[in-house]
């Protein structure tokens, strides 16, 4: 059985590889082999990969692709992917192509504004507190110049404090709620340098503040943090065109953007098909946000909570047809950045922003928004024409094939037979076992 480990942070890197394989890998030989071969080969690489987390053994790679044929606001880019969902990247490929040929897509960024807060328990007098932060707060203000002085240089910074009473909801609860821009940094390291320094200000303010002492009832910060949840941080993108251009030589362009708004209303309404809908959006979202450097994981807590912004969970996505207009849009909060974090420090990431062009902020949120956008239309136009699972189990087919160990040869035969044929596991194992036996 295992035991606790003490220490374990300062073993060096073949100690701690040891101690999991005699932990936890002793039925594995090959374990250590696993781990090492995903090294990089050059010495600096790797201890760049080292230092981006605490006790790192390996790498763990996905593919990073590209989605060529995005034309948005008429420009024309190629959107880097890291993923490891099959059909993401081809979804998107797409869709891009599709929409490339229609005037392609349009993006505005509606508004920028990040938040944080500073968390209080008061179980005293609303009115004393009120009283309390109205004085103090242009010391709240003044006491971060220092931490301010680069992001205002650039025109970020603080944008406005308030005090929020929540006693109706939880006892004794309040908060300071600060308002920043950050431009093109993500900005939560700055966010919560301020916010913390703002708690010691309010905390030491509130020792000598007279109305406190009457009753000797002081407020006491909980805690100070960013906010994830940024509906003022806010990106649309859309496409639009005559439903009749809709039409190919496989869909009635009419028939198709009747259905295509049908699933879209139903997405809106359902709870059970809008987390499904939104998820094949944030296929695409984070797919950019990862290879972009960001943080998918804020990016997918925001969303999610907005598609939840009045009270029950819906389509990110909205679409109608008007004056034989086909309108499908998106409208969807990113805080991300261009600066900081793995953004100037990742080979890849550098890469990534070198292929879009170098975008700043604004222009990689309207990015992204148009590649949740795209792999949303791609879904959706499967669900209501051939369903989900022919494209996607055809993607998939190459990963059934290297679980069973195909042979470049096995692997094209079973492209070409599988073109016009179901895809399954079994089925895939079926023609494999038959291919094999035949050649024997």
């Amino acid at each position: 059985m295992a035991q606790p480990v003490s220490g374990f942070s300062k073993k060096t890197k073949a100690e701690k590889i040891k101690w999991l394989a005699d932990t936890y890998l002793q039925d594995d030989p090959d374990a250590i082999q696993v781990l090492k071969q995903y090294w990089n080969d050059n010495p600096l690489l790797q201890q760049l990969h080292d230092d981006f987390i605490e006790n790192t053994l390996s790498n763990y790679y996905l593919p990073f692709g590209i989605a060529p044929n995005f034309l948005i606001n008429n420009k024309l880019f190629a959107l880097p992917m890291v993923t490891e969902e099959s059909s993401v990247v081809a979804a998107a490929s797409n869709a891009a192509k599709f929409w490339c040929e229609r005037g392609g897509f349009k993006a505005e960024v509606i508004s920028t504004e990040k938040n944080g807060q500073v968390h209080i328990n008061y179980f005293g007098d609303e009115k004393k507190l009120t009283s309390f932060f109205n004085q103090i707060k242009p010391k709240l203000i003044g006491n971060i110049k220092s931490i301010e002085k680069n992001m205002k240089a650039r025109g970020g910074g603080l944008l406005e404090l308030s005090l929020v009473d929540k006693t109706h909801i939880l006892e004794g609860y309040y908060y300071i709620h600060a308002t920043f821009e950050t431009l093109d940094a993500m900005g939560a390291n700055f966010i919560n340098s301020c916010l913390e320094n703002m708690a010691q200000t309010l905390e030491n303010e509130a020792i000598d503040f007279g109305l406190f002492k009457e009753d000797n009832n002081f407020p006491e910060v909980v805690m100070s943090i960013l906010s994830n949840y940024v509906p003022e941080c806010l990106v649309r993108a859309e496409v639009s065109c005559n439903v009749e251009k809709l039409t190919t030589k496989n869909q009635n362009g009419k028939e198709f953007a009747e259905k295509f708004v049908r699933a879209i209303d139903i997405a809106k309404t359902e709870t059970r098909r809008a987390v499904t809908h939104n998820k094949g959006i944030m296929n695409g979202v984070d797919a950019v946000v990862i290879a972009t450097g960001n943080d998918f994981r804020a990016v997918e807590a925001g969303v999610h909570a907005y598609a939840a912004k009045n009270s029950y969970y819906s389509s990110l996505t909205h679409a109608k047809i008007e004056d034989n207009i086909f309108k499908f849009w998106i409208e969807m909060p990113l805080a991300i950045g261009t600066i900081g974090g793995l953004t100037s420090l990742h080979p890849l990431t550098k890469l990534a922003f070198k292929i879009l062009q170098k975008p700043n902020a604004k222009e990689l949120m309207k990015i992204i928004a148009v590649a949740g956008l795209a792999q949303n239309f791609a879904a959706v136009r499967s669900l209501v024409t051939t369903g989900i699972q022919k494209g996607h189990m055809k993607m998939h087919l190459m990963n059934i094939l290297n679980q069973l160990k195909a042979t470049s040869a096995e692997k094209d035969e079973a492209v070409k037979y599988f073109k016009e044929t179901a895809i399954s596991h079994s089925s895939v194992a079926t023609f494999l076992e038959n291919h094999r036996n035949s050649k024997n």
